[in-house]
């Protein structure tokens, strides 16, 4: 009999009238990594929140090495070697690595010399163990993405934890970190430590699992071995039906040049220059990706691109016009639509119904309005035709949209942003944390917009969704493009080296 580090029993966890947690049954163990998938509501991150101590369960036990265990709080998750971490990094940005990985101990309120060099010596060997190099005497803002990630998982072992749960944990990655990444977790398994990891990336899941967990509706669908499976079967458990998540093969539709940038300089919010003589092209019917790490400039070139943010010098023309000044007002009325990186606070509002969401950018016009009185009865026909074609799940029409699931959020506002038929979409991380049913759904409408002759302007850092879809595929790094490929030559190694700003010429990169 298999000896479980971590076994869950039975675990129910309610909110109301709502079942998040129902009766769910999971365990994993010492040396494996364990991977928990499902849709967006199926429960993996009730249950993980429940194993490291954000929530209680109503019902069932937990045991850690066989023994009963009272979760009740992060300090006993901790204190059980339950450690987890999070996607959005809960690090001191002013304080040093080695001083977030210390920071809460007894003994640092009392930091002398000999103290400080010899956690730091502790830190650089631990990190040294499981390939997790980074400088720890520079402060977490003058570190990238990926070494951050690597201070959170070395704060996480150097306090003791040999069950460690990872979410989302390469969705900031670039492909070279996360490979980085994936031999960090073989070396964790050969010094027996419990890997637990929630992504919805299938192709990661497969390469770096050993054995993958199906949550559906709250209930504990299926226990698979990693090598007995594949990604078709576990999109099929994931939504309860069959999925397509291969790209078919369409005609190609591009047509005349839509958008044309023509080095774009562009400062972010804090001074510092975000895009730097960028310049890029599209074309009608045609998906043009933008690939690269968070915070090369791609949320400053999408706020440009719809009149969010102004710019320095460089051009903008779009469908034959130069635009002169930045106005969100202008980019609607030019037919530019925006799918934000974060849908809650730069998309919809949350406490509003979809009838009011939805009319965001068009009550105003005749169709919707009239002496600006808006027409309710129409504009609720209206809205609630657009629900249904778009397949959004609400229970009425005036819930609201904080209320809905990730998925359904998400369609809602495409529903909105494809309603106005637009020239060109700026879609930014457009299906960043959704679940393979609801990805496959954006796919569709991606690939509907260009079929119609639409522009596509896609940013996102998950590099399998741009090679599945970009007609084109841009890299940007340090606020300028450094590198292009189309759909047929695109090779992964080479855009994730340039996404790392390493540019390949003649066989070699430099």
């Amino acid at each position: 009999m298999q000896d479980h580090s971590v076994e869950m029993r039975g675990i129910v966890k309610r909110f109301g009238s709502v079942t998040a947690s129902d009766q769910v049954d999971f365990s994993a163990n010492a040396g494996e990594v364990h991977a928990l998938l499902g849709e967006n509501g199926a429960g993996k991150s009730t249950v993980m929140s429940m194993l490291s101590g954000v929530y209680r369960a109503d019902e069932g036990e937990i045991l850690i090495h066989g023994k009963p265990a009272r979760i009740r709080s992060p300090k006993d998750a901790a204190l059980l070697g339950v450690g987890m971490v999070f996607q959005n990094f809960r690090l001191v940005q002013t304080l040093t690595a080695a001083e977030n990985i210390v920071l809460g101990e007894k003994s640092s309120f009392w930091r002398g010399s000999k103290w400080i060099r010899q956690k730091r010596e502790e830190i650089e060997a631990l990190g040294e163990q499981f390939g997790l190099k980074f400088p720890v005497n520079r402060p977490i803002w003058q570190l990238s993405v990926g070494e951050q990630q690597r201070v959170e998982i070395v704060k996480t072992l150097y306090r003791g934890a040999d069950i460690i749960i990872l979410d989302e944990p390469t969705s900031v990655l670039t492909p070279g970190e996360a490979e980085q990444l994936f031999e960090t977790l073989r070396v964790m398994k050969q010094a027996g430590k419990t890997v637990i990891m929630t992504t919805h990336k299938m192709k990661e899941v497969m390469a770096s699992s050993d054995r993958i967990s199906v949550m559906r509706k709250g209930k504990m669908i299926a226990t698979l071995a990693t090598a007995q499976t594949d990604e078709l079967e576990l999109a099929r458990l994931m939504v309860g039906r069959e999925v397509t998540i291969s790209r078919q093969e369409r005609e190609a539709t591009q047509g005349e040049p839509l958008l044309v940038v023509n080095r774009l300089e562009v400062s972010a919010d804090h001074g510092r220059k975000a895009l730097d003589g960028l310049s890029l092209t599209v074309c009608e019917g045609e998906i043009v990706g933008v690939a690269g790490v968070a915070g090369n400039g791609q949320k400053e070139l999408a706020e440009v691109l719809t009149g969010l943010r102004t710019w320095k010098n460089g051009e903008i023309i779009f469908d034959g016009s130069r635009v002169k000044t930045a106005s969100v007002r202008g980019a609607i009325d030019a037919g530019i639509s925006h799918v934000p990186e974060n849908r809650m606070k730069s998309g919809l509002a949350g406490r509003l119904g979809s009838v009011d969401n939805l009319l965001f950018k068009s009550y105003r016009t005749e169709e919707h309005s009239k002496f600006g009185i808006l027409k309710a009865a129409k504009n609720r026909l209206w809205s609630q035709e657009l629900v249904q074609r778009f397949d959004v799940k609400t229970p009425e029409l005036d819930t609201p949209v904080q209320q809905l699931s990730g998925g359904n959020q998400q369609k809602l506002l495409f529903a909105r942003e494809v309603s106005h038929k637009p020239k060109l979409m700026v879609a930014v991380h457009p299906t960043q944390g959704l679940d393979v049913g609801a990805t496959a759904g954006v796919h569709e409408l991606l690939m509907e917009l260009r079929s119609s002759g639409s522009g596509v302007l896609l940013i996102s850092e998950d590099l399998d969704e741009l090679l599945q879809l970009s007609d084109r595929i841009l890299v940007i790094y340090n606020g300028a493009i450094i590198g292009e490929s189309d759909h047929e030559h695109a090779d992964r190694e080479q855009i994730g080296l340039m996404m790392a700003g390493i540019r390949h010429r003649e066989g070699s990169a430099v």
